[in-house]
């Protein structure tokens, strides 16, 4: 395994793994036998940075969420798992009654919400301070000020140690971190946005914004961290479900530009100078890239993790990398 860390402030930093592990649909769609199985074996490779949210998996059994960050918490007893392993949680998307979507509305980001259901994740997941907090997604009825003030107080009192953020537009994320350096405060540190090797449409409306995709590290979030090399970017689905393997699973209709084609070709021709699959290409490119990127993958199975450890080891060359980072520039 190979480390990086993540933070700058000496008493909140911390080394975690360079691939992170999703547990989404541990608890839920992945029953807790095989759950406890998978993250053994990411433990055992030196695994130390997991992923959930205090709203997973709301969506599969209708409920609010938490199914995922309680089995956690019985896996770390279980496993007598303390501070060597990163747990990082969100907070924010929470639905506010059982749901199977977000239509009837979400917690939000108030001062009150932050602090109630920081709590609640601490409580499920069995520890004293939750290492890595996010703000899940936007909440544009509360002031900037509000959200960074109550994240920062929970940094103070020792309850959570990093915070970071997801699925926001740039600017959001620059006018919260500029609000907490004037005001002395910790801001966030860790960016969690979709990114994989294939570039996607960020055009196309969503139900959350009719200005297009709002959860994609595009150019201008890939920028903006290589302005803040401080801050580091996690990867979530960086496999695309499949995708790059998976004939049954066709790329969605984000990914339908001439620069695909090209990308894909690139992509398949190391793959196979390597030996590698095109999934483990596409992971070790991220993590060796100018802008370090820390995938974060999910697995159903040791089968499935062992086939994303494998990448981390997997050293692509110059030329390489090249021909992979120039595929499809106009």
């Amino acid at each position: 395994m190979k480390y990086r860390t993540i933070g700058q402030d000496p008493a909140t930093r911390r080394e975690v793994s360079v691939l992170s592990l999703g547990a989404m649909n541990f608890g839920s769609r992945t029953d807790e036998k095989t759950s406890f199985a998978v993250l053994d074996r990411y433990v055992a490779a030196g695994g130390t940075f997991i992923d959930t949210s205090n709203n997973y998996a709301f969506w599969v059994s209708g409920t609010q969420g938490g199914e995922s960050e309680s089995l956690l918490g019985r896996w770390r007893r279980s496993r007598g798992i303390t501070d060597e392993v990163v747990i990082a949680t969100k907070l924010g998307a929470r639905p506010l009654t059982p749901a199977t979507d977000f239509t009837k509305g979400v917690e939000g980001l108030s001062a009150q919400v932050i602090r109630d259901s920081a709590a609640a994740s601490r409580e499920r997941l069995g520890v004293e301070k939750l290492d890595l907090l996010y703000a899940h997604i936007e909440d544009e009825r509360v002031a900037p000020a509000e959200t960074v003030a109550a994240f920062a107080e929970l940094v103070a009192e020792g309850s959570v140690g990093l915070l970071g953020v997801s699925n926001h537009w740039t600017w959001r994320v620059e006018r919260a971190r500029a609000l907490a350096a004037a005001a002395g405060l910790p801001g966030y540190e860790v960016l969690q946005y979709h990114h994989t090797y294939l570039r996607r449409r960020t055009d196309l409306p969503t139900l959350r914004s009719a200005d297009g995709s709002i959860g994609v590290a595009s150019g201008e979030v890939l920028s903006y961290l290589r302005a803040e090399p401080g801050l580091a970017l996690v990867a979530y689905s960086p496999l695309l479900a499949g995708s790059y393997v998976r004939p049954d699973r066709p790329l969605g209709p984000e990914f339908e530009h001439p620069g695909t084609a090209a990308r894909l070709a690139a992509l398949h021709a190391v793959a196979k100078e390597t030996g590698a699959s095109a999934g483990q290409v596409v992971l070790a490119w991220l993590i060796g890239g100018q802008v370090p990127v820390i995938p974060l993958v999910g697995a159903s199975s040791v089968a499935q993790l062992d086939e994303s450890l494998a990448a981390v080891e997997l050293e692509l060359t110059e030329e390489q990398r090249r021909q992979l980072d120039e595929a499809g520039q106009a």
